[in-house]
């Protein structure tokens, strides 16, 4: 299946929940995500621009498997997920692959348009939100949409969450080390 995806940090979450409840979106679903990044053992996921998770919502667990980027304003890749159990991880593990990072959220989700619109609170990051679709041609809609909220395309982030959060921890070991310090 193929997702296609905008986001964009929230700058006044206060002033967006108005947005969505004066532009009458459905309210979905409220939940908290935990994500474990794997790393493949014999090639680099950052190298190929792929990505697997596990990621547990309540007491499921979901295998995803993200593809290489097809679209350079947009976060489209094929995406893969199954629901499996949480020994899923063990499973990885002993296959080689290695937990890289944690990404954890809030996120509540509204369709709009029939896109989904998922605002997301994310520890150590921070608010944004992401509107997704599920074909290429989603992709100006999206961008319409953002609009709504009074954010403009260059605006748009076409980072994930973990790539947002790795290059915080690298920045923050830079700072702590003394590396681009401000005085």
């Amino acid at each position: 299946m193929l997702e296609v995806e905008v986001k964009a940090k929230i700058k006044n979450p206060e002033k967006f929940e108005k947005k969505l409840t004066e532009i009458n979106t459905k309210f979905l679903k409220r939940e908290i995500q935990e994500d474990v990044y794997f790393n493949h053992p014999c090639r680099d996921f950052v190298k190929t621009d792929e990505a697997l998770r596990i990621r547990k919502i309540g007491s499921e667990t979901f295998l995803t498997y993200k593809g290489k980027r097809l679209d350079a304003e947009t976060k489209t890749r094929e995406e893969i997920e199954i629901k499996c159990g949480e020994e899923i991880s063990e499973i990885l593990t002993r296959l080689g692959f290695k937990a890289v990072a944690n990404v954890k959220k809030s996120r509540t989700e509204y369709l709009f348009e029939k896109l989904h619109i998922c605002v997301d609170e994310v520890e150590q990051l921070g608010n944004f939100v992401e509107i997704e679709g599920k074909k290429l041609t989603d992709k100006d809609k999206i961008f319409e949409i953002l609009k709504i909220f009074e954010i403009e395309k260059s605006e748009s982030i076409t980072k994930s969450y973990l790539e947002l959060l790795m290059e915080k921890i690298t920045k923050t070991n830079k700072d702590t080390n003394g590396i681009n310090r401000t005085k």
